[in-house]
């Protein structure tokens, strides 16, 4: 094999593929709803960039028309294998809203235009490639094979569907983040070994006829029991939540009809020199040049910083936990000051670091030491609505990261847009971070997410107990008058998420009046595969106690609690009168200071109808003339 070339974007045609690989046939091939941008913020990228740097040719075929087989036939079929995703989003959450609206822009297609994916695109491709080349090996991974692995609920359909590696008919699929898998499977399928003998692999799923050659596994309930039984679904669902661990994590096989999904136990976290080898890897940061239009997904990642993976926040409606898990790997100081570095030498940039963050911005270590050696725990979360004795906080090593990178020369200003997880803060006896923060990394307003204020609420969503946040906002602006600056917290808040009444979102409305805030921006809960509060939403059941727990479905009490978060608009004031009649707080109307908002105003009395006084209004016989009052 000819060197390999790092000046130019991966292949998306033969002729770049001989250019830089100096073969007409890749080795892997591999198929992408998202527009190819060589930026180590799109898994597409990260995962062609490892296989390159292990000495493989890789061509891409990105956004293919899925109508006929032969946008999958550009590179002609692979010496090993096609490897198969959706794009950074699941395809359904990048095609619909939470009301299940189409969406009119794709940020992740040129021109943010619509209609480049299909709706549950892996599947799709993969019917396609079969068509193409039959029984060509054919690899799943990315969002949305990762949280789709098992049989789950979709919110699409108002079903539970199986694994999509059923579904989709491939071989093998990959979860998680997918580096390890990626250089395990390659090299498997380059020693000759069949795809169907890759059983080991730590991070993968494949589908067995029997368990005759599978150890050491929990069985959970089939996809029939789930799809039938609510309460198995839920037995299922917690079974998969706690052996999401690298270290204490068991094999699950899942029966689906005659056959058997066998999940292997997940892959180990990259270390912090093997996270710093990926993100170092030559990526070009810029869309492929064959595109001519501006892709929008680029804007919020082309001058920022992925400081960290893993994330043990455990808000429930978040799926990281089931995708890069709960421990935290860090990349060093000294690779993120060299890709601060390079960014100073891009054409574009203007001395600002957009953000320095990760699925959580202030985590830069585990929970604590014993996840390193024994794991996460099964039956305990860090941090929630009460947090573990035993986390250790400390912002002191993400404190002098920013230090150094604000010192990089031709960097103006480091900013932490990531949200940080405000509890943690709080429980940092050490005001060094914050302090830190205020004075140079936030660009006017912080992000929080709150999410909520009623205890009942927040308790089913693993934020922390009502009143911590108050305390936060409090200390915020204290320390701002302190130094002098003035800065203002945006939360985010959540509506009709499972556990959340009129009642309750009522609460919210009148916590908001009453400290001042108002949310330009309000998330409706999105049942999305692969979290503990959709499995709370389809089953109606918490599954890790069976207890009962409300679930706002219909659209018109959904549309209601948002109208509530948002009561001081004008368009929302109709719809917050209607649910505060619901509600019984009837006391909430009208023009006091304590009212939410004002009365509905009379209908204006139609023309001719009776003055004051009784006289019928006169209508005028002459014309107006121009330009004078009537």
């Amino acid at each position: 094999m000819t060197e390999l070339s790092y000046s130019a974007a991966l292949p998306m045609n033969k002729r770049e593929l001989y250019d830089m690989f100096g073969t007409d046939t890749p080795d892997f091939v591999i198929v992408t709803g998202d527009a190819y941008v060589d930026h180590p913020s799109f898994g597409t990228a990260i995962i062609g960039r490892v296989l390159q740097s292990r000495g493989y040719s890789v061509g891409i075929i990105s956004q293919p028309d899925w109508h006929t087989k032969n946008s999958f036939t550009i590179f002609g079929r692979p010496r090993y294998a096609f490897m198969v995703n959706s794009g950074n989003m699941d395809s359904m959450v990048n095609h619909y809203t939470s009301s299940k609206k189409r969406r009119s822009e794709d940020n992740y297609t040129p021109g943010g235009k619509i209609g480049k994916r299909p709706d549950r695109a892996v599947t799709v491709y993969v019917n396609r490639i079969r068509e193409a080349y039959g029984s060509v090996p054919v690899v799943i991974g990315g969002i949305e094979a990762s949280l789709r692995r098992f049989a789950h609920y979709d919110y699409w359909e108002n079903r539970v569907r199986r694994s999509i590696l059923a579904d989709s008919g491939a071989d093998l699929l990959s979860y998680g983040m997918g580096e390890h898998q990626t250089a395990e499977i390659a090299d498997a399928l380059a020693s000759g070994l069949d795809i169907h003998d890759i059983t080991y692999v730590p991070g993968t799923c494949y589908m067995a006829a029997s368990l005759e050659n599978v150890y050491d596994y929990d069985e959970i309930d089939s996809f029939e029991a789930v799809a039938s039984d609510k309460k198995a679904y839920c037995r299922a669902f917690m079974k998969q939540y706690e052996e999401q661990d690298a270290i204490a994590g068991r094999r699950l096989v899942q029966k689906h009809a005659n056959r058997y999904l066998v999940v292997n136990p997940p892959s180990p976290p990259l270390t912090t020199q093997e996270l710093d080898d990926v993100y170092e890897l030559p990526y070009t940061r810029k869309p492929h040049p064959s595109y001519k239009e501006h892709i929008p997904a680029i804007d919020e990642v082309e001058f920022s910083l992925v400081s960290t993976r893993g994330c043990f926040g455990a808000c429930s409606f978040c799926a990281l936990t089931f995708h890069q898990g709960r421990v935290i790997q860090a990349r060093s100081h000294g690779s993120l000051v060299r890709e601060a570095k390079l960014l100073t030498s891009l054409p574009n940039f203007k001395g600002y670091i957009h953000d320095v963050g990760g699925p959580t911005a202030n985590f830069r270590r585990p929970a604590c030491k014993k996840q390193l050696t024994k794991g996460v725990c099964k039956n305990r979360q860090c941090l929630g609505y009460e947090h573990c004795k035993n986390i250790e906080v400390d912002h002191g090593d993400f404190t002098a990261l920013l230090k150094k990178l604000r010192a990089v020369p031709g960097v103006k200003k480091v900013f932490v847009r990531s949200g940080i997880r405000y509890d943690y803060v709080m429980f940092d006896r050490d005001d060094s971070f914050m302090r830190e923060l205020i004075a140079h990394h936030v660009s006017g307003q912080l992000k929080v997410a709150p999410e909520h204020i009623s205890d009942g609420v927040l308790r089913l969503m693993g934020k922390p107990a009502d009143g911590l946040y108050d305390r936060f906002c409090q200390k915020y602006a204290r320390l701002n008058r302190e130094m002098g600056m003035e800065q203002y917290i945006v939360p985010y808040f959540m509506s009709s998420h499972p556990g959340s009444t009129l009642d309750s979102a009522v609460e919210l409305a009148l916590y908001l009046k009453k400290t001042g805030q108002r949310p330009e921006q309000v998330q409706d809960f999105y049942p999305t595969p692969g979290t503990l509060s959709t499995c709370m939403f389809y089953t109606g059941l918490d599954p890790r106690d069976m207890q009962p727990v409300y679930v706002p479905r219909d659209p018109s009490e959904k549309a209601m609690q948002r109208a509530l978060m948002q009561y001081f608009m004008p368009y929302y004031r109709p719809l917050a009168r209607k649910a505060l009649i619901k509600a019984g707080r009837e006391d909430l109307i009208g023009t006091g200071r304590d009212a939410l908002v004002p009365p509905e105003k009379p209908p204006a009395k139609p023309a001719g109808s009776k003055q004051k006084g009784g006289r019928p209004a006169q209508k005028s016989k002459k014309p107006a003339k121009k330009g004078v009052k009537r």
